[in-house]
């Protein structure tokens, strides 16, 4: 390896805490839920309110609790119930799926982290 080798991979190495600092630390706390169903609308709710909502989804109703600025699914029809077991989403970013009854959770704040989410 020449000198120019080893710099430009002391700059990469150097390079990486700032880049990881950016664009991959926490993000800030979010504001807003969103839920999407399959077929369905979005539906927006402010996280300053407690309460359980019921969402109809292809397999049947999948119930999510919003509690204390946080979210998650109570229950779903689905069989394997990763969506429940994903637990509480609380920071902007966060998002969590019931692939099989089509119903997605997302925390949305001022500055999302992403802007988009593929399955």
């Amino acid at each position: 390896m020449t000198r120019a080798d080893y710099l430009a991979l002391l700059f990469a190495l150097a390079l990486l805490p700032w880049l990881y600092i950016t664009y991959w630390s926490n993000s800030g706390q979010g504001e807003h839920l969103q839920i999407r169903a399959v077929g369905g609308d979005i539906v927006t709710l402010p996280l300053d309110y407690n309460k359980r909502v019921k969402i109809e989804g292809r397999q049947g109703i999948s119930v999510i609790e919003i509690k204390d600025r946080q979210v998650r699914f109570i229950d779903s029809p689905c069989q394997g119930k990763r969506c429940v077991i994903s637990g509480w989403l609380d920071e902007d970013g966060d998002t969590s799926a019931c692939m099989p009854n089509g119903i997605t959770l997302q925390i949305v704040g001022r500055d999302s982290r992403f802007d988009a989410v593929n399955y």
